[in-house]
Protein backbone atom coordinates (compact mmCIF):
# COMPACT_ATOMS: atom_id res chain seq x y z
CA UNK A 1 0.00 0.00 0.00
CA UNK A 2 1.40 3.41 -0.97
CA UNK A 3 1.70 6.19 1.60
CA UNK A 4 -1.04 8.17 -0.14
CA UNK A 5 -3.41 5.19 -0.10
CA UNK A 6 -2.52 4.47 3.53
CA UNK A 7 -3.60 8.00 4.37
CA UNK A 8 -6.81 7.63 2.39
CA UNK A 9 -7.58 4.34 4.12
CA UNK A 10 -7.09 5.98 7.52
CA UNK A 11 -9.31 8.90 6.52
CA UNK A 12 -12.03 6.54 5.34
CA UNK A 13 -11.79 4.49 8.53
CA UNK A 14 -12.43 7.65 10.53
CA UNK A 15 -15.14 9.09 8.29
CA UNK A 16 -18.13 7.47 9.95
CA UNK A 17 -21.26 6.32 8.16
CA UNK A 18 -21.99 9.57 6.29
CA UNK A 19 -19.29 11.39 4.35
CA UNK A 20 -18.22 12.82 1.01
CA UNK A 21 -15.57 11.06 -1.06
CA UNK A 22 -14.07 14.01 -2.89
CA UNK A 23 -12.20 14.63 -6.12
CA UNK A 24 -12.57 11.27 -7.85
CA UNK A 25 -12.54 10.33 -11.52
CA UNK A 26 -14.97 7.68 -12.73
CA UNK A 27 -15.74 6.21 -16.17
CA UNK A 28 -18.89 8.05 -17.25
CA UNK A 29 -20.11 4.76 -18.74
CA UNK A 30 -20.32 3.41 -15.17
CA UNK A 31 -22.22 6.40 -13.73
CA UNK A 32 -26.00 6.61 -13.62
CA UNK A 33 -28.19 9.58 -12.77
CA UNK A 34 -25.60 12.17 -13.82
CA UNK A 35 -26.89 13.77 -17.04
CA UNK A 36 -24.65 16.43 -18.54
CA UNK A 37 -21.64 15.71 -16.35
CA UNK A 38 -18.53 16.77 -18.34
CA UNK A 39 -15.93 14.14 -19.26
CA UNK A 40 -12.36 14.19 -20.47
CA UNK A 41 -10.94 12.59 -23.61
CA UNK A 42 -10.91 9.15 -21.97
CA UNK A 43 -14.54 9.30 -20.92
CA UNK A 44 -13.73 10.02 -17.26
CA UNK A 45 -15.89 12.36 -15.21
CA UNK A 46 -14.56 14.19 -12.17
CA UNK A 47 -16.96 13.77 -9.26
CA UNK A 48 -17.66 13.92 -5.55
CA UNK A 49 -19.61 11.00 -4.04
CA UNK A 50 -21.86 11.26 -1.02
CA UNK A 51 -22.04 8.03 0.99
CA UNK A 52 -24.65 7.52 3.70
CA UNK A 53 -25.59 4.37 5.61
CA UNK A 54 -23.65 2.15 3.23
CA UNK A 55 -25.21 3.52 0.05
CA UNK A 56 -24.40 6.15 -2.55
CA UNK A 57 -26.58 9.11 -1.64
CA UNK A 58 -25.48 11.56 -4.34
CA UNK A 59 -23.09 12.08 -7.25
CA UNK A 60 -21.99 15.67 -7.77
CA UNK A 61 -19.41 17.50 -9.89
CA UNK A 62 -15.97 17.61 -8.26
CA UNK A 63 -15.66 20.63 -6.00
CA UNK A 64 -19.22 20.38 -4.71
CA UNK A 65 -18.41 18.68 -1.41
CA UNK A 66 -17.38 20.86 1.56
CA UNK A 67 -15.21 18.20 3.21
CA UNK A 68 -14.39 14.52 3.36
CA UNK A 69 -11.62 12.14 2.30
CA UNK A 70 -10.10 13.05 -1.07
CA UNK A 71 -9.02 10.71 -3.86
CA UNK A 72 -6.82 13.49 -5.21
CA UNK A 73 -8.08 12.87 -8.74
CA UNK A 74 -7.76 9.08 -8.49
CA UNK A 75 -10.31 6.77 -10.04
CA UNK A 76 -13.36 5.14 -8.48
CA UNK A 77 -15.08 2.15 -10.09
CA UNK A 78 -18.05 0.07 -8.96
CA UNK A 79 -17.43 -3.42 -7.66
CA UNK A 80 -16.69 -5.62 -10.69
CA UNK A 81 -18.61 -8.60 -12.08
CA UNK A 82 -16.97 -11.82 -13.28
CA UNK A 83 -19.49 -13.54 -15.54
CA UNK A 84 -17.61 -16.70 -16.56
CA UNK A 85 -15.36 -18.70 -14.21
CA UNK A 86 -14.68 -22.31 -13.20
CA UNK A 87 -14.09 -22.31 -9.45
CA UNK A 88 -14.69 -26.08 -9.14
CA UNK A 89 -11.57 -26.61 -11.30
CA UNK A 90 -9.54 -23.81 -9.79
CA UNK A 91 -6.00 -24.22 -8.42
CA UNK A 92 -5.47 -27.88 -9.30
CA UNK A 93 -2.41 -27.07 -11.45
CA UNK A 94 0.16 -28.02 -8.73
CA UNK A 95 -1.15 -31.57 -8.61
CA UNK A 96 -2.40 -31.89 -12.23
CA UNK A 97 -0.59 -29.65 -14.73
CA UNK A 98 -1.39 -29.62 -18.44
CA UNK A 99 1.36 -31.69 -20.09
CA UNK A 100 1.60 -29.58 -23.25
CA UNK A 101 -0.59 -26.51 -22.67
CA UNK A 102 -3.07 -27.50 -25.38
CA UNK A 103 -6.86 -27.67 -25.24
CA UNK A 104 -6.79 -31.46 -25.59
CA UNK A 105 -4.17 -31.71 -22.86
CA UNK A 106 -6.38 -29.62 -20.58
CA UNK A 107 -9.39 -31.87 -21.10
CA UNK A 108 -7.41 -35.00 -20.30
CA UNK A 109 -5.78 -33.51 -17.21
CA UNK A 110 -9.05 -32.22 -15.77
CA UNK A 111 -10.81 -35.52 -16.38
CA UNK A 112 -8.03 -37.37 -14.56
CA UNK A 113 -8.07 -35.01 -11.59
CA UNK A 114 -11.86 -34.94 -11.37
CA UNK A 115 -12.06 -38.71 -11.25
CA UNK A 116 -9.36 -39.02 -8.62
CA UNK A 117 -9.81 -36.03 -6.34
CA UNK A 118 -13.02 -33.99 -6.65
CA UNK A 119 -14.79 -34.74 -3.42
CA UNK A 120 -17.19 -32.15 -2.04
CA UNK A 121 -14.57 -31.07 0.50
CA UNK A 122 -11.85 -30.77 -2.13
CA UNK A 123 -13.98 -28.68 -4.49
CA UNK A 124 -15.30 -26.48 -1.73
CA UNK A 125 -11.86 -25.72 -0.26
CA UNK A 126 -10.48 -24.66 -3.64
CA UNK A 127 -13.61 -22.73 -4.61
CA UNK A 128 -13.68 -20.87 -1.31
CA UNK A 129 -10.01 -19.93 -1.74
CA UNK A 130 -10.80 -18.57 -5.20
CA UNK A 131 -13.74 -16.54 -3.90
CA UNK A 132 -11.66 -15.04 -1.10
CA UNK A 133 -9.23 -13.80 -3.73
CA UNK A 134 -12.04 -12.39 -5.90
CA UNK A 135 -13.59 -10.69 -2.86
CA UNK A 136 -10.34 -9.05 -1.82
CA UNK A 137 -9.81 -7.81 -5.39
CA UNK A 138 -13.24 -6.13 -5.42
CA UNK A 139 -15.56 -8.57 -7.22
CA UNK A 140 -19.21 -8.32 -6.17
CA UNK A 141 -20.84 -10.95 -8.40
CA UNK A 142 -19.57 -14.09 -10.11
CA UNK A 143 -20.93 -16.91 -12.27
CA UNK A 144 -19.14 -20.22 -12.21
CA UNK A 145 -19.55 -23.20 -14.51
CA UNK A 146 -19.70 -26.56 -12.76
CA UNK A 147 -18.58 -29.78 -14.42
CA UNK A 148 -21.89 -31.66 -14.54
CA UNK A 149 -21.44 -35.33 -15.34
CA UNK A 150 -23.24 -38.20 -13.69
CA UNK A 151 -22.58 -39.39 -11.05
CA UNK A 152 -20.41 -36.37 -10.17
CA UNK A 153 -23.01 -33.61 -10.78
CA UNK A 154 -25.08 -33.96 -7.57
CA UNK A 155 -21.96 -33.45 -5.44
CA UNK A 156 -20.81 -30.45 -7.49
CA UNK A 157 -24.17 -28.72 -7.21
CA UNK A 158 -24.55 -29.55 -3.50
CA UNK A 159 -21.13 -27.96 -2.96
CA UNK A 160 -22.22 -24.88 -4.88
CA UNK A 161 -25.49 -24.45 -3.00
CA UNK A 162 -23.66 -24.51 0.33
CA UNK A 163 -21.01 -22.12 -0.97
CA UNK A 164 -23.66 -19.72 -2.28
CA UNK A 165 -25.29 -19.61 1.15
CA UNK A 166 -21.95 -19.04 2.88
CA UNK A 167 -21.06 -16.17 0.55
CA UNK A 168 -24.44 -14.43 0.57
CA UNK A 169 -23.95 -10.74 1.28
CA UNK A 170 -20.33 -10.80 0.08
CA UNK A 171 -20.38 -12.07 -3.51
CA UNK A 172 -23.58 -12.78 -5.45
CA UNK A 173 -22.99 -16.27 -6.85
CA UNK A 174 -24.57 -17.99 -9.84
CA UNK A 175 -23.78 -21.34 -11.42
CA UNK A 176 -24.20 -22.94 -14.83
CA UNK A 177 -23.76 -26.56 -15.78
CA UNK A 178 -21.05 -27.54 -18.25
CA UNK A 179 -20.94 -30.86 -20.09
CA UNK A 180 -20.60 -31.86 -23.74
CA UNK A 181 -23.79 -31.47 -25.75
CA UNK A 182 -24.35 -35.21 -26.21
CA UNK A 183 -24.63 -35.63 -22.43
CA UNK A 184 -28.03 -33.95 -22.67
CA UNK A 185 -29.41 -36.25 -25.36
CA UNK A 186 -30.86 -38.99 -23.17
CA UNK A 187 -32.19 -39.56 -19.67
CA UNK A 188 -29.00 -38.18 -18.17
CA UNK A 189 -29.77 -34.83 -19.80
CA UNK A 190 -33.14 -34.56 -18.09
CA UNK A 191 -31.57 -35.53 -14.78
CA UNK A 192 -28.87 -32.88 -15.18
CA UNK A 193 -31.41 -30.23 -16.16
CA UNK A 194 -33.50 -31.06 -13.08
CA UNK A 195 -30.46 -30.64 -10.81
CA UNK A 196 -29.77 -27.25 -12.38
CA UNK A 197 -33.38 -26.14 -12.03
CA UNK A 198 -33.65 -27.35 -8.43
CA UNK A 199 -30.46 -25.41 -7.62
CA UNK A 200 -31.62 -22.14 -9.17
CA UNK A 201 -28.93 -22.44 -11.84
CA UNK A 202 -28.40 -21.76 -15.53
CA UNK A 203 -28.36 -24.58 -18.08
CA UNK A 204 -25.02 -24.75 -19.84
CA UNK A 205 -23.14 -27.05 -22.18
CA UNK A 206 -20.15 -27.25 -24.51
CA UNK A 207 -20.82 -27.38 -28.24
CA UNK A 208 -18.33 -30.23 -28.69
CA UNK A 209 -19.15 -33.86 -28.05
CA UNK A 210 -17.68 -36.16 -25.39
CA UNK A 211 -14.07 -36.99 -26.13
CA UNK A 212 -13.82 -34.44 -28.92
CA UNK A 213 -12.75 -30.87 -29.51
CA UNK A 214 -14.47 -27.92 -31.17
CA UNK A 215 -13.91 -28.82 -34.83
CA UNK A 216 -16.50 -30.09 -37.34
CA UNK A 217 -20.13 -30.10 -36.28
CA UNK A 218 -21.49 -33.67 -36.10
CA UNK A 219 -24.34 -34.72 -38.37
CA UNK A 220 -26.77 -34.99 -35.44
CA UNK A 221 -25.80 -31.64 -33.92
CA UNK A 222 -29.14 -29.94 -34.63
CA UNK A 223 -31.38 -32.60 -33.02
CA UNK A 224 -29.16 -32.57 -29.93
CA UNK A 225 -29.26 -28.77 -29.85
CA UNK A 226 -33.07 -28.75 -30.08
CA UNK A 227 -33.22 -31.30 -27.27
CA UNK A 228 -31.01 -29.04 -25.15
CA UNK A 229 -33.23 -26.00 -25.82
CA UNK A 230 -36.32 -28.05 -24.96
CA UNK A 231 -34.83 -29.05 -21.60
CA UNK A 232 -34.35 -25.36 -20.80
CA UNK A 233 -37.79 -24.35 -22.08
CA UNK A 234 -39.55 -27.01 -20.02
CA UNK A 235 -37.87 -25.69 -16.84
CA UNK A 236 -37.75 -21.96 -17.60
CA UNK A 237 -33.95 -21.90 -17.56
CA UNK A 238 -31.55 -19.38 -19.05
CA UNK A 239 -28.62 -20.69 -21.12
CA UNK A 240 -24.87 -20.20 -20.87
CA UNK A 241 -22.87 -22.00 -23.55
CA UNK A 242 -19.21 -22.71 -24.35
CA UNK A 243 -19.07 -22.23 -28.11
CA UNK A 244 -16.51 -22.87 -30.89
CA UNK A 245 -13.45 -22.66 -28.63
CA UNK A 246 -10.91 -23.50 -31.30
CA UNK A 247 -9.18 -22.33 -34.45
CA UNK A 248 -11.08 -24.81 -36.61
CA UNK A 249 -13.26 -23.21 -39.29
CA UNK A 250 -15.56 -26.22 -39.10
CA UNK A 251 -16.59 -25.03 -35.62
CA UNK A 252 -19.73 -23.12 -36.59
CA UNK A 253 -22.09 -23.76 -33.69
CA UNK A 254 -22.67 -20.09 -32.81
CA UNK A 255 -24.69 -19.47 -35.96
CA UNK A 256 -26.85 -22.55 -35.33
CA UNK A 257 -27.48 -21.55 -31.72
CA UNK A 258 -28.71 -18.12 -32.79
CA UNK A 259 -30.84 -19.57 -35.59
CA UNK A 260 -32.33 -22.16 -33.23
CA UNK A 261 -33.18 -19.52 -30.61
CA UNK A 262 -34.96 -17.46 -33.27
CA UNK A 263 -36.81 -20.42 -34.78
CA UNK A 264 -38.01 -21.62 -31.39
CA UNK A 265 -38.82 -18.14 -30.09
CA UNK A 266 -36.67 -18.82 -27.02
CA UNK A 267 -37.47 -16.19 -24.38
CA UNK A 268 -34.89 -16.70 -21.66
CA UNK A 269 -31.43 -15.05 -21.67
CA UNK A 270 -28.62 -16.71 -23.63
CA UNK A 271 -24.94 -16.06 -23.06
CA UNK A 272 -22.28 -17.58 -25.31
CA UNK A 273 -18.64 -17.70 -24.32
CA UNK A 274 -15.40 -17.97 -26.31
CA UNK A 275 -16.66 -18.13 -29.95
CA UNK A 276 -12.99 -18.07 -31.01
CA UNK A 277 -13.40 -19.74 -34.39
CA UNK A 278 -15.59 -16.91 -35.68
CA UNK A 279 -12.53 -14.72 -36.18
CA UNK A 280 -11.20 -17.19 -38.78
CA UNK A 281 -14.42 -17.58 -40.76
CA UNK A 282 -15.06 -15.97 -44.17
CA UNK A 283 -16.41 -12.44 -43.81
CA UNK A 284 -19.85 -13.27 -45.20
CA UNK A 285 -20.36 -16.14 -42.73
CA UNK A 286 -19.11 -14.08 -39.80
CA UNK A 287 -21.41 -11.19 -40.71
CA UNK A 288 -24.42 -13.48 -40.97
CA UNK A 289 -23.62 -15.12 -37.64
CA UNK A 290 -23.28 -11.74 -35.93
CA UNK A 291 -26.56 -10.55 -37.44
CA UNK A 292 -28.39 -13.62 -36.16
CA UNK A 293 -26.86 -13.28 -32.69
CA UNK A 294 -27.94 -9.65 -32.52
CA UNK A 295 -31.46 -10.56 -33.62
CA UNK A 296 -31.65 -13.36 -31.04
CA UNK A 297 -30.39 -11.07 -28.26
CA UNK A 298 -27.46 -13.33 -27.43
CA UNK A 299 -24.89 -11.89 -25.03
CA UNK A 300 -21.24 -12.70 -25.75
CA UNK A 301 -18.60 -13.13 -23.07
CA UNK A 302 -14.91 -13.18 -23.99
CA UNK A 303 -12.12 -14.85 -22.03
CA UNK A 304 -8.99 -13.22 -23.46
CA UNK A 305 -6.36 -14.47 -21.03
CA UNK A 306 -7.33 -18.15 -21.22
CA UNK A 307 -7.85 -18.15 -24.97
CA UNK A 308 -4.55 -16.40 -25.65
CA UNK A 309 -2.97 -19.18 -23.57
CA UNK A 310 -4.76 -22.14 -25.18
CA UNK A 311 -5.43 -21.29 -28.79
CA UNK A 312 -3.01 -21.93 -31.68
CA UNK A 313 -0.57 -23.64 -29.33
CA UNK A 314 1.79 -26.00 -31.14
CA UNK A 315 5.06 -27.12 -29.49
CA UNK A 316 8.03 -25.27 -30.93
CA UNK A 317 5.86 -22.95 -33.04
CA UNK A 318 4.93 -19.34 -32.34
CA UNK A 319 1.14 -18.78 -32.26
CA UNK A 320 -0.18 -17.00 -35.34
CA UNK A 321 -3.44 -15.57 -34.01
CA UNK A 322 -4.89 -14.19 -30.79
CA UNK A 323 -7.57 -16.82 -30.23
CA UNK A 324 -10.37 -14.34 -29.50
CA UNK A 325 -13.60 -13.49 -31.25
CA UNK A 326 -14.87 -10.47 -33.22
CA UNK A 327 -15.75 -8.21 -30.32
CA UNK A 328 -15.72 -4.89 -32.17
CA UNK A 329 -17.90 -6.21 -35.00
CA UNK A 330 -20.30 -7.68 -32.44
CA UNK A 331 -20.53 -4.42 -30.51
CA UNK A 332 -21.14 -2.50 -33.74
CA UNK A 333 -24.09 -4.82 -34.41
CA UNK A 334 -25.61 -4.08 -30.99
CA UNK A 335 -24.49 -7.26 -29.22
CA UNK A 336 -23.48 -6.90 -25.57
CA UNK A 337 -19.91 -8.07 -24.96
CA UNK A 338 -18.35 -8.83 -21.56
CA UNK A 339 -14.89 -9.94 -20.46
CA UNK A 340 -14.22 -12.45 -17.68
CA UNK A 341 -11.57 -14.51 -15.90
CA UNK A 342 -12.46 -18.04 -17.04
CA UNK A 343 -10.09 -20.63 -15.56
CA UNK A 344 -7.66 -20.02 -12.71
CA UNK A 345 -4.49 -22.06 -12.15
CA UNK A 346 -5.87 -25.22 -13.70
CA UNK A 347 -4.99 -27.18 -16.86
CA UNK A 348 -6.97 -24.76 -19.08
CA UNK A 349 -5.04 -21.73 -17.82
CA UNK A 350 -2.00 -21.97 -15.56
CA UNK A 351 -2.31 -18.46 -14.13
CA UNK A 352 -4.85 -15.92 -12.85
CA UNK A 353 -6.38 -14.92 -9.53
CA UNK A 354 -10.00 -13.93 -10.31
CA UNK A 355 -8.95 -10.28 -10.46
CA UNK A 356 -11.24 -8.40 -12.83
CA UNK A 357 -8.83 -5.45 -12.87
CA UNK A 358 -6.23 -7.78 -14.36
CA UNK A 359 -8.82 -9.12 -16.80
CA UNK A 360 -9.79 -5.65 -18.02
CA UNK A 361 -6.15 -4.60 -18.31
CA UNK A 362 -5.31 -7.69 -20.38
CA UNK A 363 -8.48 -7.40 -22.46
CA UNK A 364 -7.73 -3.78 -23.33
CA UNK A 365 -4.35 -4.79 -24.76
CA UNK A 366 -5.40 -8.02 -26.45
CA UNK A 367 -8.70 -6.78 -27.91
CA UNK A 368 -7.75 -3.12 -28.49
CA UNK A 369 -10.48 -1.72 -26.24
CA UNK A 370 -8.88 1.72 -26.38
CA UNK A 371 -8.29 4.79 -28.52
CA UNK A 372 -11.03 5.52 -27.61
CA UNK A 373 -11.99 3.56 -24.50
CA UNK A 374 -15.59 4.58 -25.04
CA UNK A 375 -17.89 2.55 -22.83
CA UNK A 376 -15.69 -0.57 -22.76
CA UNK A 377 -15.28 -0.30 -18.95
CA UNK A 378 -18.86 -1.60 -18.81
CA UNK A 379 -17.57 -4.95 -20.11
CA UNK A 380 -16.12 -5.73 -16.66
CA UNK A 381 -19.05 -4.42 -14.65
CA UNK A 382 -22.49 -3.33 -15.88
CA UNK A 383 -22.59 -5.51 -19.01
CA UNK A 384 -21.96 -8.88 -17.33
CA UNK A 385 -24.28 -7.79 -14.51
CA UNK A 386 -27.02 -7.25 -17.09
CA UNK A 387 -26.36 -10.62 -18.72
CA UNK A 388 -26.63 -12.25 -15.28
CA UNK A 389 -29.89 -10.46 -14.48
CA UNK A 390 -28.32 -8.30 -11.76
CA UNK A 391 -29.38 -4.72 -12.53
CA UNK A 392 -28.23 -3.45 -9.12
CA UNK A 393 -24.61 -4.44 -9.77
CA UNK A 394 -21.83 -2.90 -11.79
CA UNK A 395 -22.83 0.77 -11.76
CA UNK A 396 -22.27 3.81 -9.55
CA UNK A 397 -25.73 5.27 -9.03
CA UNK A 398 -27.65 7.03 -6.29
CA UNK A 399 -29.33 4.48 -4.06
CA UNK A 400 -26.92 1.66 -4.92
CA UNK A 401 -24.73 0.02 -2.30
CA UNK A 402 -21.41 1.85 -1.89
CA UNK A 403 -19.46 -1.19 -3.14
CA UNK A 404 -16.55 0.57 -4.80
CA UNK A 405 -12.91 0.20 -5.80
CA UNK A 406 -10.62 3.18 -5.27
CA UNK A 407 -7.41 3.67 -7.23
CA UNK A 408 -4.55 6.13 -6.90
CA UNK A 409 -4.31 6.06 -10.72
CA UNK A 410 -5.85 9.12 -12.37
CA UNK A 411 -5.98 8.37 -16.09
CA UNK A 412 -6.40 5.11 -17.97
CA UNK A 413 -2.74 4.68 -18.86
CA UNK A 414 -1.93 4.89 -15.14
CA UNK A 415 -4.73 2.49 -14.25
CA UNK A 416 -3.77 -0.08 -16.87
CA UNK A 417 0.01 0.11 -16.51
CA UNK A 418 0.24 -1.39 -13.01
CA UNK A 419 -1.53 -4.21 -11.14
CA UNK A 420 -3.14 -1.65 -8.78
CA UNK A 421 -2.10 -3.72 -5.78
CA UNK A 422 -2.67 -0.69 -3.55
CA UNK A 423 -6.36 -0.38 -4.45
CA UNK A 424 -8.87 0.16 -1.65
CA UNK A 425 -12.10 -1.84 -1.77
CA UNK A 426 -15.19 -0.41 -0.10
CA UNK A 427 -18.15 -2.58 0.82
CA UNK A 428 -21.25 -0.70 1.97
CA UNK A 429 -19.06 2.38 2.29
CA UNK A 430 -16.58 0.78 4.69
CA UNK A 431 -12.99 -0.22 3.94
CA UNK A 432 -12.81 -3.94 3.26
CA UNK A 433 -10.21 -5.57 5.48
CA UNK A 434 -10.09 -8.85 3.55
CA UNK A 435 -6.64 -9.90 2.36
CA UNK A 436 -5.61 -12.20 -0.46
CA UNK A 437 -5.35 -15.79 0.81
CA UNK A 438 -1.89 -17.34 1.00
CA UNK A 439 -1.17 -20.03 -1.59
CA UNK A 440 0.18 -22.21 1.22
CA UNK A 441 -3.36 -22.68 2.52
CA UNK A 442 -4.00 -24.97 -0.44
CA UNK A 443 -1.02 -27.22 0.21
CA UNK A 444 -2.93 -29.75 2.36
CA UNK A 445 -5.78 -29.85 -0.17
CA UNK A 446 -3.54 -30.35 -3.18
CA UNK A 447 -1.45 -33.07 -1.58
CA UNK A 448 -4.33 -35.08 -0.09
CA UNK A 449 -7.24 -34.40 -2.47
Amino acid sequence: MSIAMDRLRAALDGAGSAFWLRDARAPAALLAGTPGLPTDGEGLARIDLRIEAGCIAAIAPAGSAPDGPSLDGGQVWPGLVDGHTHIDKGHIWPRMPNPDGTFGGAIGAVMADRGANWSVDDMRARADFALRAAYAHGTVALRTHLDSYMPHAPNAWAMFRALRDDWAGRITLQASSIAPLDRFAGEEGAELADIVADSGGVLGMVTRLSGGIHDEMPADFQPMLDRFFALAEDRGLALDLHVDESGETGARALREIAATALRRGFKRPIQCGHCCALSLQPDAFAEETIRLCAEAGIAIIVLPMCNMYLQDRVPGRTPRWRGVTLVHEMRAAGITVSVASDNTRDPFYAYGDLDMVEVFRAATRILHLDHPFGDWPRAAAATPAGAMGLPDHGMIRPGAAADLILFRARVMTELLSRPQADRIVLRAGRVLSAELPDWRELDPVLTSG
